[in-house]
C-alpha cells in the first residue's frame, strides 16, 4: 500500500454535465472532509455511499460548488485504498478549483495511469488486466471494446494462470527427482516432459493463433483506398463513414492529399486512407498526392483497389492489379448503377471471386458484400465473440512467442538425450515468461513505460 494520497481530474476537460475529481490514498477521506460541508461528517460516512453538500474553501469560507461525494473505503475500491470521488458541475473552472483545494491539503497530483498502477501494485488486478484498461479507453469498435472488457475482467489471466501452475508442478517433479533420487517418487521421464510441455504448448499456440485477429481488433486495419482518378474512391470512403468526409466531384484529381477516417465495418475497426488518384500527371501538386498514395500502399494492411465499371480497364490499373495481387487486396468494382464497360476476364484470372466486390458507392449498394469480403480475408468469415479469448497486446504476443520457443526447445531436448537438469532451464524460462504477462517481478522501468500511456485520472 502507498503512504501518500493522490488526486486528479478523472473526466475529460471541457463542457459537460458533471466532472469528477478522484482522490485515492490513506488520507483521501480526511483531506476531502476538510473541504466538504454537509449534514454528515464525511469521516463518519459508510463505505460506498454518496453524500450531498458543498465544497468550501476553509481559508476564505467561499463556496466553490455544490457537489456529490462518493466514499469507497479500501480494500473495496479500484485501487484497494480509500477512494473519494467528488462530482462537480461540468466545465473547466469548477473542477480545477476543487482539485486545487484538494492539492492544497497536502494531496499529490497523480501521475498518468497512477490509479490503475496502484490497483496493480496493491494486488487488485494483474498487469494484463491493467493494460486492458487503456484498451477499453481506446477501443475503436464495439467488438474491440468487448475484447478489452473481457481482458480487464481477466480472460487472458485465466488462461495463463493454469499453464503456469502446470509448469511449476512439472518443475517441482524435476527438482525432486534430481535432489532426492533415493526417494520413492515418480521418475521424471522424457515422455512426461513431452506430455506436460506439449499440453502447455498447445494452449500457447491456440492463444497465438487468435492473436493476429485480436491485434486487429485492438489497433484496427490500416486500409488504403486506391485507384485511378474518378473511380469513386472518395465516394467509397463517404459510404463507409456514412457521412461526407471527402470532397466528391466529377472532376478527375479532386483528391490531392490523403484523407483519413476511422470506421467500424461489421465490428472490425478500419483506418481508411482515401488517396489521390494514381496516374501520370504534370501537375506538381497532384504528383505529390500520387507519391503519397504509393506510400500509403506500402504501409497498408488492406488495400481496396477501386475500378470504374463504366470505363474500360486502363494501363495504370493493369499495373496496380499485378502489383497488388499477392497483397491483402480486395478489388472494388464501383458504379454498378451505370452501364458496364469494364471487361472482367483478366481481373478474374488473378483474383478469386471472394476478392472481387461489386457495388455503387454513390447509392450505398453492395457495402454489405464488402464487409463480408473484409471479414473473410482477416477473420475466416466471422469475428468471434462470446467466450473466446483474444490476445491483442503486442507485449503479450511477444512473450507468448518466447514461451512457445522455450517449450519447443525443451521437447526437442528430450529427443537428443540432454540431461533433465538442463531441460529444466527451458521449462523454468517458460514459466517465468508467462509470469511476465501477469506482471510477476515486473521492473520499475516496464511499469513506468506501460502506465505512462494512460491519461491523468485513470
Amino acid at each position: 500500500m502507498n503512504e501518500d494520497t493522490i488526486a486528479a481530474i478523472a473526466t475529460a476537460l471541457g463542457e459537460g454535465s458533471i466532472a469528477v475529481v478522484r482522490v485515492s490514498g490513506p488520507d483521501s477521506i480526511e483531506a476531502v472532509a476538510k473541504l466538504f460541508k454537509s449534514k454528515q461528517d464525511l469521516r463518519e460516512a459508510e463505505t460506498h455511499t454518496v453524500q450531498y453538500g458543498r465544497i468550501v474553501d476553509p481559508l476564505s469560507g467561499h463556496i466553490l460548488d455544490e457537489v456529490l461525494v462518493t466514499v469507497m473505503k479500501g480494500p473495496r475500491s479500484f485501487t484497494a485504498e480509500d477512494v473519494v470521488e467528488i462530482s462537480t458541475h461540468g466545465g473547466i473552472v469548477a473542477v480545477k478549483s476543487v482539485l486545487e483545494l484538494v492539492l492544497r491539503e497536502g494531496v499529490r497530483l497523480a501521475e498518468p495511469g497512477e490509479f490503475t498502477k496502484r490497483a496493480f501494485l496493491n494486488g487488485r488486478i494483474d498487469l494484463a488486466q491493467a493494460e486492458a484498461v487503456i484498451d477499453l479507453i481506446r477501443s475503436k469498435s464495439d467488438r474491440a471494446f468487448q475484447v478489452a472488457r473481457r481482458q480487464a475482467e481477466g480472460s487472458v489471466s485465466k488462461r495463463i494462470i493454469p499453464l503456469r501452475q502446470q509448469l511449476i508442478e512439472l518443475i517441482a517433479h524435476v527438482e525432486v527427482n534430481i535432489d532426492y533420487p533415493e526417494h520413492d517418487v515418480e521418475d521424471v521421464t522424457s515422455e512426461l516432459i513431452r506430455a506436460q510441455c506439449g499440453e502447455v504448448l498447445a494452449q500457447v499456440t491456440d492463444l497465438l493463433h487468435k492473436s493476429n485477429e485480436g491485434k486487429i481488433l485492438r489497433e484496427g486495419i490500416v486500409t488504403a483506398i486506391v485507384g485511378r482518378p474518378n473511380a469513386g474512391k472518395s465516394s467509397l470512403l463517404n459510404a463507409l463513414a456514412r457521412e461526407n468526409k471527402a470532397i466528391v466531384t466529377d472532376i478527375p484529381g479532386t483528391t490531392r492529399d490523403i484523407v483519413e477516417e476511422s470506421v467500424s465495418l461489421s465490428g472490425i475497426p478500419l483506418r481508411l486512407l482515401d488517396t489521390a488518384g494514381i496516374r501520370e500527371t504534370t501537375d506538381r501538386v497532384e504528383q505529390i498526392g500520387v507519391e503519397r498514395s504509393h506510400g500509403a500502399l506500402n504501409d497498408a494492411d488492406l488495400i481496396l483497389l477501386v475500378l470504374n465499371r463504366h470505363d474500360a480497364l486502363h494501363e495504370d490499373e493493369r499495373k496496380l492489379l499485378q502489383q497488388l495481387k499477392d497483397r491483402s487486396t480486395i478489388v472494388v468494382v464501383n458504379k454498378i448503377d451505370l452501364p458496364a464497360q469494364l471487361v472482367m476476364d483478366e481481373i478474374e484470372r488473378d483474383y478469386a471471386q471472394d476478392r472481387i466486390v461489386y457495388l455503387s458507392a454513390k447509392e450505398g449498394e453492395g457495402i454489405e458484400q464488402l464487409e463480408k469480403a473484409v471479414s473473410n480475408l482477416f477473420f475466416s468469415g466471422t469475428v468471434e465473440s462470446g467466450d473466446i479469448t483474444y490476445v491483442s497486446n503486442a507485449r503479450h504476443i511477444a512473450l507468448l512467442h518466447q514461451t512457445r520457443q522455450s517449450l519447443e526447445d525443451a521437447i526437442e531436448a528430450t529427443y537428443v538425450g540432454v540431461p533433465i537438469d538442463l531441460i529444466q532451464i527451458d521449462i523454468t524460462s517458460s514459466w517465468e515468461t508467462l509470469g511476465q504477462i501477469l506482471g510477476d517481478a515486473a521492473g520499475d522501468s516496464l511499469l513506468d513505460q506501460i502506465f505512462s500511456q494512460f491519461c491523468l485520472g485513470k
